[in-house]
């Protein structure tokens, strides 16, 4: 286990996921420094906050200096496929996250990359869902690239941190059923920012953790 404190790169600080992680990785003694990258400002001040402002992941080179000396990345950013086509939802889903993970890996090769993707991802690539499909072909994707460790975590429902800011309208009314109804598919934000965190601290046996193995990986 992993006794050193750990500075992490994040992504996706203005959105529900990664705003709760960071918020967990902001509170845990086991962190020392956040390194937020994202699009525009998460609003948020902290000690151990630092913001990267990147326009366009894309742009990100491998040779910035900006992102490099960071044990772990917690890529929470992502977008509903709800809309979209094939095309469009690769190119933010897959391209970007694989182009992110290049340069961060290029900067830290013993980094260990922590990806959000969803329940019910597919690996095989092969099902008629779309979403699933291309999350699953970036899990594996990511899974090859040399980093000391690669963890896909496939959350479900995932029940919002205190004090949040980036929780939609419409999910604040039904925020307290979920664990009440459906608590084998429930998580906190607590949890998940957690089991990121233990995840690079102390292992764990599968690359891919579906809800009970982040609940376990929490504790």
């Amino acid at each position: 286990m992993n006794s050193n404190p750990i500075k992490i790169i994040l992504t996706g600080a203005t959105g529900m996921v990664g705003e709760g992680v960071l918020m967990e990785c902001l509170e845990n003694p086991a962190v020392s420094e956040v390194l937020s990258i994202s699009r525009k400002p998460s609003g948020k001040k902290h000690p151990k906050l630092k913001e990267y402002l990147v326009a366009d992941f894309f742009s990100l080179s491998v040779n910035d200096e900006n992102i490099k000396g960071y044990d772990a990345c917690f890529f929470c950013a992502g977008i509903s496929s709800v809309g979209m086509n094939e095309e469009d939802y690769t190119r933010i889903t897959y391209d970007t996250t694989l182009h992110f993970a290049k340069a961060v890996l290029h900067q830290n090769p013993e980094m260990v990359f922590n990806y959000v993707s969803g329940s019910h991802t597919d690996s095989t690539e092969a099902g008629k869902v779309m979403w699933a499909r291309v999350k699953g072909k970036t899990e594996n994707e990511l899974m090859k690239l040399p980093f000391r460790d690669v963890y896909n975590f496939r959350p479900g429902f995932m029940k919002p941190v205190d004090g949040q800011v980036n929780v939609k309208w419409f999910f604040k009314p039904v925020i307290w059923l979920f664990p009440v109804l459906l608590p084998s598919q429930s998580l906190t934000l607590h949890e998940v920012g957690k089991a990121m965190i233990h995840a690079v601290a102390k292992g764990y046996p599968t690359h891919v953790l579906e809800i009970k193995d982040i609940k376990n990986l929490a504790k």
